[in-house]
């Protein structure tokens, strides 16, 4: 008599699963993490008075121009004019693609100390209970640190939990760009760490500018700690979800279309940031040479081809992260795609030997961070596959001078 096997295939176990999972968070998070949270307030504020500010007599450009627009009005102004409409209006020109760089470093300068005084008074305020008054404490001490000589803040805004970008390097004179997008619960206060450094998005970006100085010497680089975008709390819902990732690829895009100079871009997204990196990869400039991801939950696409970007697409995994146990599925909306490291994704799958789990891709001395490296500078032809076979360095040059060529 002949058998059938009547049990559902693998992909239907999996999406039972993930349902499984997501009824789960809903149980214990409810639909309200759904919800993304409010505008920002200050930096509304400081938009909203220079769209009713002036110079020379002539109404302000629209802060949400076009950023050669807005190149040009700023190239149009003297030094001190340029310095005046940054004391005037700190938060709007500190996050005003368009605005030259240094300008924005003074103008975030400005709105940190502000802040950094508002959140003083809070610590004494008798008003606040006593949470309150240790939270306004962290943001203190955080605004301290971040005001610190020779930090370069590219974005800043105190609402909320916050969001900020910092540069390493000379973002106008890079020869390469790279930016780090990293993943959920990423906000002012997790910014920097000093146990787990590399956990964290400063730490990430300090051990990669650091490794691709190590493997090319002699390239200016800039790297971008990017926590500019309001990240998912936790693995709940939000994180289940692409609705940060959307928002956080509109911003992301306005960032690099803006970005000084022609030097190509090199992204490192690594967790719910791949996510993020995924959903922006359609939109992003043709000067995005290279998406790489870390520890990816999926790009919300089936393949690499569906991305829609020319950039080389990179993947890594360490084999004790537990993301590999995630359904790589996508389920009316929850779940974000395809494996990026699956043979059938099409990534260029890059070693992650001694990544040191989910949140170790960034620490030196691994495989992962002399991958990401490596990258970022163009040495295509130094990097360790995942597999014997060097099928990810196929069709690439094999030395960062062949590169340059």
């Amino acid at each position: 008599m002949t058998s059938f096997d009547t049990s559902p295939p693998l992909n239907v176990w999996r999406a039972l699963l993930a349902l499984a999972v997501v009824f789960v968070m809903l149980a214990t998070t409810g639909w309200t993490a759904l919800r993304t949270h409010r505008e920002a307030t200050a930096l509304q504020s400081s938009l909203d008075s220079w769209e009713h500010g002036s110079v020379h007599g002539l109404r302000l450009p629209d802060p949400e121009a076009s950023p050669a627009r807005l190149t040009r009005f700023f190239a149009s102004l003297t030094a001190p004019e340029r310095d005046r409409l940054a004391h005037r209006y700190p938060l709007a020109v500190g996050n005003m693609n368009g605005a030259p760089v240094e300008l924005r470093y003074r103008a975030n300068d400005i709105a940190l100390d502000q802040q950094r005084k508002v959140e003083k008074k809070r610590m004494h305020d008798p008003r606040l209970s006593a949470a309150g008054q240790q939270d306004a404490g962290r943001r203190m001490h955080r605004y301290e640190a971040l005001l610190t000589t020779g930090r370069q803040i590219l974005a800043f805004d105190p609402d909320g939990d916050g969001r900020i970008a910092e540069v390493l390097g000379d973002l106008t004179r890079a020869e390469r760009i790279s930016v780090v997008v990293p993943g959920v619960d990423t906000d002012l206060l997790t910014f920097q760490r000093t146990n787990r450094e590399y956990t964290a998005p400063v730490g990430m970006a300090k051990a990669l500018y650091r490794a691709e100085h190590r493997a090319s010497p002699s390239t200016r680089t800039a790297v971008i700690a990017w926590a500019d975008y309001t990240a998912p709390d936790g693995l709940g819902v939000g994180a289940a979800t692409g609705t940060a990732a959307a928002l956080g690829a509109v911003r992301l895009n306005a960032l690099l279309r803006a970005l000084p100079g022609e030097a190509p871009v090199s992204m490192f997204c690594h967790s719910y940031g791949s996510v993020l990196c995924g959903v922006a990869a359609r939109g992003m400039p043709g000067r995005v040479a290279d998406i790489a991801v870390a520890a990816s939950p999926g790009m919300r696409a089936e393949n690499a081809s569906q991305l829609g970007t020319s950039a080389r697409v990179w993947a890594m995994r360490d084999a004790t992260d537990w993301i590999q146990d995630v359904p790589y599925l996508e389920l009316g909306g929850l779940g974000h795609g395809a494996d990026p490291v699956s043979a059938s994704f099409g990534a260029r799958v890059l070693s992650a030997h001694d990544a040191q789990g989910h949140a170790g891709y960034f620490v030196p001395g691994t495989d992962s961070l002399r991958n990401l490296a490596d990258i970022g500078v163009g040495a295509y032809g130094a990097v360790t596959c995942a597999h014997e076979d060097d099928g990810c360095r196929a069709g690439l040059p094999d030395t960062l001078m062949a590169e340059r060529a």
